[in-house]
């Protein structure tokens, strides 16, 4: 996203004005987190002038304790293999390089038309999920892809792509549980991420494709990745988070970041899957993390004055707007407002409901299907 005036709340359409604004009982509460707009040594970032540093600390200290990104693929390959088309999209098997000389599968929507548009990245732990893939499947696929789980509303990439966005599905490198990193020295989240970022590029050097407005959005596990992947990496435009846990939260078994497929790898210990207990304790990076005092809402913060929206379900209900407050200050601090956004469910799962209010944002921040018209919707 272009940002650059903010932008009022007349702005927003009606029907997502609801979404930009805590419940009454949370607005304005900042609970316990230790504020963005602090610099570790207890400094308060006095101007917006000092916000790039202090952005530059939060993100320092992420990747110190997460460990460093490979180097980032200036043009990574993507090969284009068997064609499918959908409802008048292009669907892409594909093949793209994810890291130096990795190649991972997934799949590229593009819909009809030559001209630049949005485009979202959409992570899952298999691409097949996300594209509602009806071919032979096999491994993993095969596994997820029940009949319940295609009718689960968790084809992202098929319904966005059938709105006008190119999208690109891609899934866990190697057992979403079990992960491959390949030789890099970063926690496995962290990897995601910079899968991801890797993915932004190869979106931003097709010709379909308006390098400026790609955001990211993923479920669950994808959720986190989703959240990393746009708070590490300022390129993204947008990020919908759905249901992945936005805090660190040791009581609730799905906010698992300690687990070491996410941030509590250890090569020395090898951790039992569950709850933080004495018999059980924190791991990895997010042992030193959690113990350090240091929660995700300095990720949220990384994201000014880019916006992102939470699609919360179980794990991300509304007393989440704590937290999320503290993302609200940051903007407001910069000039910007509107720019973070909740909805809730009660369940885990996406829904209609929940899918469409993610699209309806994605189309309200990344613009329709035309560069221009999107530029005067935004008021950058």
């Amino acid at each position: 996203m272009r940002c650059g005036a903010a932008e009022t709340p007349q702005a927003l359409p009606e029907k997502l004005r609801p979404f930009f604004a805590p419940p009454a009982k949370f607005a304005g509460q900042l609970g316990s987190y230790v504020s963005p707009l602090k610099s570790y040594d207890g400094r308060p970032v006095a101007s917006p002038a000092e916000w790039p540093a202090r952005r530059a600390e939060i993100l320092k200290y992420w990747h110190d304790r997460m460990g460093p990104w490979p180097e980032l693929l200036a043009r990574p390959k993507l090969e284009l293999l068997e064609t499918e088309l959908r409802d008048g999209i292009s669907q892409y098997r594909v093949r793209i390089e994810v890291a130096p000389g990795v190649m991972q599968h997934g799949f590229l929507l593009v819909p009809p038309g030559n001209t630049p548009r949005p485009s979202v990245l959409v992570p899952y732990y298999v691409p097949e999920v996300s594209v509602a893939y009806q071919g032979p499947l096999e491994g993993q696929a095969k596994k997820m892809m029940t009949e319940g789980s295609r009718g689960q509303d968790r084809d992202f990439a098929l319904q966005l792509a059938r709105r006008g966005f190119v999208t690109l599905a891609i899934g866990s490198p190697g057992d979403s549980r079990q992960p491959l990193v390949n030789g890099a020295r970063c926690q496995p989240l962290s990897y995601l991420a910079y899968i991801a970022a890797n993915c932004h590029t190869a979106l931003a050097q097709r010709p379909e494709v308006d390098p400026a407005r790609i955001g990211v959005m993923g479920h669950s596990y994808g959720g986190k990745w989703a959240m990393f992947a746009s708070s590490l990496y300022e390129k993204f435009a947008c990020g919908v988070w759905s249901d992945g846990g936005i805090v660190f939260d040791e009581s609730r078994g799905n906010v698992n970041y300690w687990e070491p497929w996410y941030l509590g790898f250890d090569p020395t210990t090898k951790r039992k899957p569950g709850l933080v207990k004495p018999d059980n304790p924190r791991t990895g990076s997010y042992k030193a993390i959690f113990e350090s005092g240091h929660d995700l809402p300095e990720l949220h913060a990384l994201m000014a004055p880019r916006p992102f929206l939470v699609s919360g379900g179980a794990e991300d209900f509304p007393a989440r707007w704590v937290a999320l407050n503290h993302a609200v200050a940051v903007n407001h601090f910069l000039g910007y407002k509107n720019r973070v956004a909740m909805t809730n469910r009660p369940e885990h799962p996406p829904n209609p409901e929940s899918n469409e209010q993610a699209f309806q944002f994605l189309e309200f921040v990344l613009g329709p299907v035309t560069a221009a018209t999107a530029a005067a919707k935004l008021k950058d």
